[in-house]
């Protein structure tokens, strides 16, 4: 049974992920051209790698066994969460717009819920599956400025069918989740980080006339992006799916369009519009009605 007090560590915890992730994107794109994109994946898991070392050290001999015995499900969750998802959305995002890419995020709930059910039969209550849909058409409806014939008139391209590649890249490993071998946190997230940081190697090799300025700017975007959004925001989004379940971890992700906005606002600022706080009540709603209630699926 799930306490009502562990309901709402649950939402602080996916609530600061999602606003670290979303900082990533604004980080990302404040230095973007002090640094390449392949070129910053690949430094943020290193550096991921680095700062979680410390902490895994000293369980990872005991956890060892355990991790190399369920090495295929590791090796997924690698492959899916660390190198697909962030390397294939960055594809995406050389031939469609940020609206499109934002769009297809917003999609990672319905494609959760989805996956759950094909993989695993999971089925959720009828509330549930409701309020996740409305957050997601809440996520749609600020993206698209409240215009629902620019929704409709919707055409995908080639970069928006790699964006949603990279969706349900996401939704997979938010699923997988559960396969994770039962080792310390710290010891997961350290294989998982240096295996995604091995993967991505060759893969910046193959990319020609990377670009770097080591500016103040790209210092410390590398750390942020190496501590909050990765560390810190993989660690609290892993412990959220443990405690509430993939289809309310996987909902968080329709938050990310506000949460976006509203920092985009705050640092860049960029202005707010009506459409951002329908869009907000509407996604606040869907996070209440799909809030669990008694024991949780996993």
């Amino acid at each position: 049974m799930t306490s009502r007090r562990g309901d709402w560590l649950t939402y602080a915890m996916l609530g600061c992920t999602i606003a670290f992730w979303a900082g990533n994107a604004i980080v990302g794109r404040a230095v973007r051209d002090d640094i390449d994109p392949v070129l910053l994946a690949l430094l943020r898991w290193i550096g991921a790698t680095i700062v979680v070392a410390p902490l895994a050290w000293r369980g990872l001999r005991e956890d060892w066994p355990v991790i190399r015995a369920a090495w295929k499900p590791t090796f997924a969750l690698c492959l899916a969460g660390i190198v697909g998802f962030n390397t294939v959305l960055y594809a995406g995002l050389q031939y469609t717009t940020a609206t499109n890419t934002l769009l297809m995020q917003a999609s990672i709930p319905g494609l959760v819920l989805l996956i759950a059910a094909l993989a695993f039969s999971q089925r959720e209550p009828k509330v549930k599956v409701f309020g996740i849909l409305l957050s997601v058409f809440g996520a749609a409806f600020t993206i698209f400025k409240g215009d629902i014939d620019a929704l409709l008139s919707l055409r995908l391209g080639k970069g928006d069918l790699i964006v949603f590649a990279a969706c349900v890249i996401w939704a997979i490993y938010t699923v997988l989740l559960r396969l994770a071998p039962k080792v310390r946190p710290a010891s997961f997230l350290f294989v998982t980080f240096a295996g995604g940081a091995l993967m991505l190697l060759p893969i910046a090799l193959l990319v020609p006339r990377h670009h770097l300025s080591w500016t103040a700017n790209s210092i410390g975007a590398v750390a942020y992006v190496s501590i909050f959004p990765s560390v810190i925001a993989y660690f609290l989004f892993n412990a959220s799916v443990a405690r509430a379940g993939s289809a309310i971890a996987g909902q968080a992700i329709a938050m990310m369009p506000i949460v976006g906005a509203l920092l985009a606002a705050l640092l860049l600022g960029e202005a707010l519009h009506w459409y951002h706080g329908v869009g907000m009540a509407i996604i606040l709603a869907g996070v209440v009605i799909a809030a669990p209630r008694g024991s949780q699926p996993r």
